[in-house]
């Protein structure tokens, strides 16, 4: 665990569309560009091995990044033959994205706040309102109406955090909308988030009461 005291002042950062990370989850990712492969490498070489996921706001080289992203600890590396990097990140905490530090490296930096976010550093939280068989079973009509699958044997008896982080991560929601859940300020604010976009997704029709067991 990283103390909120150690974190950096100035992160390098990944943007991708469409993926957040959050704080006690993990982060697949699959690199192959020039220059997150040299990201990757500088990151092996530094002490806390941090980098920022932050989601970029359009398109072209150089997009405007968004306001807020999560670290996350490089914990889990694998090289493929042909240079290819399987990784999987961590998440530490939240940041703010400040002014972006130019340098000789091809990846971008950024300057980072920590403090709006020093909640992360505290314990898992429980969500005291969460109506879990209610929930799940808003989840079941939201997989079935959008034909996804998952496998359900462990994460519908999972904390709280780790229930609501995860399908946070992992449902097809838009760039936006994965951001308000970045945003969230709570975990109860994120799980009403997730419900409240579940709940929009499924006035498109298709959804039954199907139960997730």
């Amino acid at each position: 665990m990283i103390n909120a005291a150690d974190l950096p002042d100035v992160l390098p950062v990944f943007p991708l569309h469409g993926a957040i990370l959050l704080p006690r989850a993990r982060l697949p990712l699959h690199i192959f560009e020039p220059r997150y492969l040299a990201m990757i490498k500088d990151c092996l070489k530094s002490d806390q091995r941090l980098i920022g996921m932050v989601q970029p706001r359009g398109d072209g080289p150089q997009p405007r990044l968004a306001a807020v992203g999560c670290a996350g600890r490089l914990t889990s590396f694998a090289e493929t033959d042909d240079g290819r990097f399987m990784i999987t990140l961590s998440g530490v905490a939240r940041f703010v994205v400040g002014e972006e530090v130019s340098g000789f490296q091809p990846y971008r930096r950024v300057r980072a706040d920590w403090q709006p976010h020093l909640i992360d550093h505290f314990d898992p939280e429980p969500d005291i309102g969460l109506d879990r068989p209610a929930f799940l079973k808003q989840l079941g009509r939201y997989f079935q109406a959008r034909n996804l699958g998952t496998d359900w044997s462990g994460l519908k008896d999972a904390e709280d955090e780790v229930l609501i982080n995860a399908l946070s991560m992992l449902c097809p929601f838009a760039a936006e909308e994965k951001q308000a859940l970045l945003e969230a300020p709570t975990l109860k604010a994120r799980r009403q988030v997730l419900e409240t976009l579940i709940a929009f997704a499924l006035q498109s029709g298709g959804a039954t009461d199907e139960v997730l067991q």
